[in-house]
C-alpha cells in the first residue's frame, strides 16, 4: 500500500474491498468525534460493505488497528485521534479523493502507532496573512499526513493577527503595515501594497473546532518579550522608551540600517508592572480560545540594551537579585510559566530562553539553531524537554536546494547533540514555514509539499529509512495532491541533487534578488509536463 507515513505493520491477505461500496457505518459513542471526517471521506455507496469504529483500550493514544475483509472494515482505537488516523490511512490507501481512481484496498490488517507524540508544523501569519479558508486547507492536509499540531505564529514585528478585545488597537493599528519588503534580506525595496488582516476570536474558535475534528491541536504563539514592534505601534508605553512608530514594513536586513532604525526589534519593558499586566490580559483572552495545554511565547532574539539602561528594569533586577539580563529574561519566562500553569498550560519557547541559569526547567525548549546549543544539552540533563526544529532539517521556507527534502526524511535527533539515552526528553519534531518571502498560498504550498510527507514519515515511522522506496510512495501520492489542487514541487526539484552553481545562485538570491527562482523552475517543469 502506498501509504504516507509508512505504517508500523501491514499484513496482507487474499481479497480486496471497494471502499466506495461502504454503506453501513457504525461508530462507538466514545469515538464519534471522528464522524465529521468520515462523513467527508466516505460517500456511503450501495454495495453493502460496512465500516465499524470500535473503542479498544489496548491501542496506544494515537495508535490504531484496521482489519479489512471483502465485507467491510473494522477500525480499533482507544482515542478519537487514533480513529482519525485510521480513517486517513484508508483515505490514502483507497485514493478516495481521486475521482477516477479505483477505490479498492487489499484485505489484511494494519497495525500502527507514531514514533513521536508531537508532529507539528509552524505557519507564520505575522509576516503574511492568509485567512480562515487557507489555514483550514493547511490543517486538512496536515491531518492527511498525520501531523497533529499546528503551531500558529500569530504575532511578530510585522503584524498582530489575533483580536484582543481589551486592547483593540492591537488589530486596529498592529495588524496593518504600509507595504512589504521585497527582493530578499538585503533588498531595500517595498512592494507599495498595504498589507493587513487578523483573526477575530469567533474565527479562531471556528478554526480550532475544525482542527479538532481532524486530530489537530493548535498551539498559539504570541512572541514576547521581543519581536513586539506591532504591539509597540499600538501601545508605545509597553517598551522601555515610549517611541511612536508604525508597524515596520521591512522584515530586517538592510532597510532599518539605511533608515537609521537600529533598535526596531526591541523588547517589552518587563520592569513595568503595566506591561506585565498587559501580557497577562493577553494570555487570559487567548488561553480561553485554545484548549491545547501548551502556549508558545517565542522568546528568541531578545535585545537587552534597553533593559540595561531602563530605571524600571534595573530596579527589577536589584529587587529580585538578578545578576544579569539573561537571568532577567529567565525571570520573565518563569513568571509567564507560573501564570500559564494556573491555566493548565505549559510554556514553550525557542531555545534562546535557556540562557538564564534560574530558568524553571518545566519550560519546554524548541531547538531551532543550526549549530549545537550547549544550553539545550544542559537543559535536557537537568530534566527539561525539547521539541526538535533544527534549521537545516525543518525550515521549509528555504529552497529545496538549500534544505534538501532527503535531509528532512532522514532526520534523527542524535544528529543535534541529543544522546539516545535522552530520547524521553524529546517531545517530537516540528517543521516551520516563515513567510517573509511567501506572500500567497501558491508559493506556500510549493515550499510545503511534498516536504510535509518527509516530515510526516520522520515523525511517525520508526525503523530504518529507505529514501528510494519513499520516493516511490511520494510519486504515488501525487494524484491525491492533484485532487486537492496543491502546487507541489516536482521530483526534479526535491529528489535530485542540484548542481553547485544552481545552489549558490539560489542562496545568493535568497538574500538579495529573486526569492522565487526555484518556484519558477518548478512552474516551467509543470508546464513542460502539461500540468499547468
Amino acid at each position: 500500500m502506498n501509504i504516507i507515513p509508512r505504517p508500523l505493520k501491514v499484513e496482507q491477505r487474499q481479497g480486496k474491498l471497494d471502499l466506495s461500496a461502504v454503506s453501513d457505518i457504525e461508530i462507538d459513542a466514545d469515538l464519534d468525534g471522528c464522524s465529521a471526517l468520515i462523513d467527508s471521506v466516505f460517500t456511503r455507496g450501495e454495495g453493502g460493505a460496512s465500516l465499524r469504529v470500535v473503542r479498544d483500550a489496548s491501542c496506544s493514544d494515537e495508535g490504531y488497528r484496521i482489519e479489512i475483509t471483502p465485507d467491510g472494515v473494522k477500525i480499533f482505537a482507544s482515542t478519537q485521534r487514533g480513529a482519525v488516523w485510521a480513517v486517513q490511512t484508508l483515505r490514502v490507501a483507497g485514493m478516495l479523493d481521486v475521482e477516477d481512481a479505483h477505490h479498492t484496498v487489499e484485505c489484511g490488517v494494519i497495525e500502527d502507532a507514531p514514533e513521536y507524540g508531537w508532529r507539528g508544523l509552524l505557519i507564520d501569519e505575522a509576516r503574511h496573512f492568509f485567512g480562515v479558508q487557507a489555514i483550514k486547507r493547511i490543517i486538512e492536509l496536515m491531518s492527511l499526513h498525520k501531523l497533529n499540531v499546528l503551531h500558529w505564529h500569530l504575532t511578530d514585528d510585522s503584524g498582530w493577527r489575533i483580536e484582543i478585545k481589551k486592547y483593540p488597537l492591537l488589530t486596529e493599528i498592529g495588524a496593518k503595515r504600509s507595504q512589504s519588503q521585497i527582493n530578499g534580506w538585503w533588498g531595500v525595496d517595498g512592494d507599495g501594497i498595504p498589507h493587513s488582516g487578523y483573526y477575530t476570536q469567533e474565527q479562531i474558535r471556528e478554526v480550532v473546532a475544525f482542527a479538532a475534528e481532524r486530530g489537530v491541536s493548535i498551539l498559539p504563539e504570541i512572541d514576547m518579550p521581543a519581536h513586539f514592534a506591532a504591539a509597540f505601534a499600538a501601545y508605545p508605553w509597553l517598551a522601555c522608551r515610549d517611541i511612536k512608530r508604525d508597524v515596520p514594513w521591512y522584515f530586517g536586513g538592510e532597510v532599518p540600517i539605511r533608515e537609521g532604525v537600529k533598535d526596531w526589534n526591541r523588547s517589552a519593558c518587563i520592569g513595568n508592572p503595566d506591561t506585565m499586566r498587559f501580557i497577562c490580559d493577553v494570555l487570559d483572552e487567548i488561553s480561553e480560545l485554545f484548549p491545547f495545554p501548551y502556549f508558545h511565547i517565542g522568546g528568541d532574539e531578545v535585545p537587552t540594551e534597553e533593559w540595561k539602561k531602563c530605571p524600571k528594569c534595573k530596579e527589577l533586577m536589584k529587587r529580585e537579585g538578578l545578576k544579569d539580563v539573561d537571568e532577567m529574561h529567565a525571570w520573565f519566562n518563569n513568571k509567564v510559566q507560573e501564570y500559564l500553569l494556573g491555566k493548565g498550560k505549559r510554556l514553550i519557547g525557542w531555545n534562546e530562553v535557556l540562557k538564564g541559569d534560574n530558568l524553571d526547567r518545566s519550560v519546554i525548549a524548541q531547538y531551532w539553531v543550526p549549530k549545537l546549543d550547549r544550553n539545550v544539552v544542559k537543559h535536557i540533563k537537568l530534566g527539561g524537554e525539547v521539541l526538535m526544529s533544527k534549521h537545516q532539517y525543518f525550515y521549509f521556507d528555504h529552497d529545496y536546494a538549500v534544505n534538501p527534502m532527503r535531509r528532512t526524511y532522514e532526520f534523527e535527533p542524535y544528529i543535534s547533540g541529543v544522546k539516545p539515552k535522552h530520547r524521553a526528553s524529546i517531545l517530537g519534531i516540528e517543521g516551520a514555514v516563515w513567510t517573509e518571502w511567501i506572500p500567497d498560498m501558491y508559493k506556500l504550498e510549493f515550499m510545503l509539499f511534498p516536504r510535509m510527507a518527509a516530515q510526516s514519515e520522520a515523525g511517525w515511522s520508526s525503523g530504518k529509512r529507505d529514501w528510494k522506496e519513499f520516493l516511490k510512495r511520494v510519486k504515488a501520492f501525487e494524484p491525491i495532491l492533484d485532487a486537492f489542487g496543491v502546487n507541489y514541487a516536482e521530483e526534479e526539484i526535491y529528489a535530485g541533487k542540484p548542481n553547485l552553481f544552481r545552489k549558490l545562485r539560489i542562496q545568493r538570491n535568497f538574500f538579495y534578488g529573486d526569492q522565487n527562482i526555484e518556484l519558477k523552475y518548478n512552474a516551467a517543469i509543470k508546464q513542460r509536463k502539461g500540468k499547468n
